[in-house]
């Protein structure tokens, strides 16, 4: 498999305008803990994740201060950087700028090694410097849910056109907008996503399963127990 392949299309993102209270409430209200960051033009500017947000002036959660030798130690560069960390107002001021990112054809194993190599949960999957989608570790993680496959280059090409079949017939319902990732198995659809009824989840699935080539489809969705039902 490659980033195409289980990489999540629908993508929130920020502008680095919007303020640090509006971030974190889009990282809340999505129940996401990272989102790229985005130009007018729709350009990679950067990343902001909750690890960037850890310490801030409003909760009460700055960095301790050191011992004085070792801030006498510390450059001006470092302590003006960790004061804007805690305190800029904007996204553009917080946000990690140094972005690890991938091309739609990296494979699935290549993207995990470069998440532990760089310590992070996600990295951008680009084309031409488009943001395509993005890749988590919990696309990872889905993955190795639906088990180990022998694969072809035929049968990932099937699997590849049968996942983009899927994602066109759910895109003209409202209501399944709640689907965030769809993965493609030797013919068999991964449904996974967040659902707020049972109805919406089958219709879901009914959908998928609408799609010619489709052998059978495994619902993993879950229900917001936040949200009005639907």
């Amino acid at each position: 498999m490659r980033a195409i392949d289980i990489m999540t299309k629908n993508v929130v993102s920020v502008s680095p305008e919007a303020t640090v209270p509006e971030a974190a409430r889009l990282l809340a209200e999505n129940h996401i803990s990272g989102m790229p960051v985005l130009d007018d033009e729709g350009r990679l500017l950067g990343i902001l994740t909750e690890g960037d947000l850890l310490h801030r002036a409003e909760i009460g959660t700055k960095t301790r201060r050191r011992s004085w030798w070792l801030e006498w130690l510390a450059s001006n560069r470092e302590l003006a950087a960790i004061y804007v960390k805690e305190n800029a107002r904007l996204v553009r001021d917080v946000m990690t700028t140094q972005v690890v990112s991938v091309v739609e054809t990296t494979p699935v194993h290549e993207i995990a090694e470069l998440m532990e190599q760089h310590g992070i949960k996600r990295v951008p999957v680009m084309y031409e410097g488009e943001l395509l989608g993005i890749v988590s570790r919990a696309n990872l993680i889905k993955v190795l849910a639906m088990g180990p496959k022998e694969i072809s280059t035929e049968g990932e090409a099937s699997d590849r056109q049968i996942r983009e079949a899927v994602l066109q017939e759910l895109a003209g319902h409202r209501w399944a907008a709640p689907v965030e990732d769809v993965m493609v198995s030797d013919g068999v659809v991964h449904l996974w996503g967040v659902v707020t009824s049972q109805a919406q989840a089958r219709g879901i699935c009914v959908a998928a399963q609408s799609v010619p080539g489709v052998k059978s489809v495994e619902d993993h969705t879950g229900f917001d127990l936040t949200a009005s039902p639907a």
